[in-house]
């Protein structure tokens, strides 16, 4: 098993804070608002750029890479591409996220063409786009998993053997893997899925942390734990699903090593 604590959390958050790493977002139009705004509250500095004649430069300042296909389109595809293979031969974390892998066939095609591409250094997803990635027989209901995080276990360890990354599967119980160890975290609340784009937040903040922590399976630990406990924190705050966004930036901004201190129930 995977072994992390609260304090070498506390220990990388506050990494981000003093270094705010710049985290280039190629990412889909659903979400930029609350992905940047959700990292300025972590303690990183987003920057959302997707045209091809900037990548280099953006992508040669930053510290790590976010490719989302949430509104995937042939331009944007042709960016991902070469922002990735930009970023991997400048040795630069590259965060892929699979966004509705087996909803459609043009989807699926473009998320397995840039994995072949441009190997990512961490892929999350939700159990149905993990197991697209590898499997046609597996299919998503528009963005959302039909099946669990635990029938997905094998399908994560299968990808981050095949392309020799770290794999996060979330759901009720994420799961982490290198592809011979597994961290699993069971934290948040039910109420994060009914806010859009969580899922592509988690994602940014696996890319702050890896962008600071190079042992790449602690740092997705590590930022989905954040995850979880800034969201149990903020469903006390709010009201229902459109206070809780708000709250959750607040609570974001605002933690301490109190609050992280109750990762100490982190089933690892």
């Amino acid at each position: 098993m995977m072994k992390i604590s609260a304090q070498t959390l506390w220990d990388d958050l506050l990494k981000i804070r003093e270094q705010t790493p710049l985290i280039h977002n190629i990412t889909n139009y659903v979400v930029m608002n609350f992905s940047a705004n959700a990292l300025l509250a972590l303690g990183a500095s987003p920057v959302m750029a997707h045209a091809k004649e900037e990548l280099t430069d953006i992508v040669s300042i930053s510290k790590a890479l976010v490719i989302n296909i949430g509104t995937l389109s042939g331009p944007w595809a042709e960016s991902m591409m070469l922002a990735s293979q930009f970023a991997k031969s400048r040795g630069i974390p590259v965060v892929f996220d699979p966004v509705g892998a087996g909803a459609s066939h043009f989807r699926t095609d473009m998320a397995r063409q840039l994995l072949e591409v441009a190997m990512p250094t961490i892929i999350r997803g939700n159990s149905s786009e993990i197991q697209a990635l590898i499997s046609d027989l597996v299919s998503t209901k528009g963005v959302d998993s039909t099946s669990d995080s635990d029938s997905a276990i094998v399908a994560a360890e299968k990808l981050s053997q095949k392309y020799g990354c770290v794999v996060v599967t979330s759901g009720e119980t994420d799961i982490v893997t290198d592809g011979s160890q597994v961290a699993k975290i069971k934290r948040g609340h039910k109420i994060m899925t009914k806010v859009t784009g969580m899922g592509c937040v988690a994602t940014t903040f696996i890319a702050a942390f890896a962008a600071i922590n190079p042992v790449f399976k602690v740092a997705a630990a590590h930022a989905m734990a954040v995850m979880g406990v800034t969201g149990e924190l903020a469903q006390v705050r709010s009201g229902g699903p459109g206070s809780f966004q708000t709250e959750y930036l607040d609570v974001l901004s605002g933690l301490n090593a109190d609050s992280i201190g109750r990762l100490q129930r982190v089933s690892l």
